[in-house]
């Protein structure tokens, strides 16, 4: 087995990649993640596994954000869509950050 030679010097902007804002990095060629793929996905959170079973919290909101998903709920279970929001902001998160770890992996690989 051979090691990679770490002597070879990097032709990348570092520059220019650090000064980067996440609207600046072109993502029109990844394709999106389906259903499939996130009901595959495990959840962690500081790297730790977190069950995907259900516990019940005790919960200060705003009145206007209660508000707000009882209205869009229409009579409906209005806790589902808080949770149904929650779990879409930490997935987007998630999603954003492993992105901008591989841009810059595949950049200074490239580089």
């Amino acid at each position: 087995m051979s090691k990679r030679s770490s002597s070879k010097t990097s032709r990348t902007d570092w520059k220019r990649i650090n000064k980067m804002r996440d609207d600046d990095i072109d993502l029109s060629e990844i394709p999106e993640i389906t259903a499939k793929q996130i009901t595959r996905s495990t959840l962690r959170i500081g790297g730790k596994a977190v069950s995907k079973g259900k516990i019940q919290v005790n919960l200060t909101l705003d009145a206007g954000v209660v508000a707000y998903f009882k209205t869009q709920a229409r009579g409906r279970n209005f806790q589902r869509l808080i949770n149904e929001a929650l779990k879409t902001k930490i997935r987007d998160q998630n999603i954003e950050n492993v992105l901008r770890r591989v841009i810059r992996e595949e950049l200074q690989e490239a580089g």
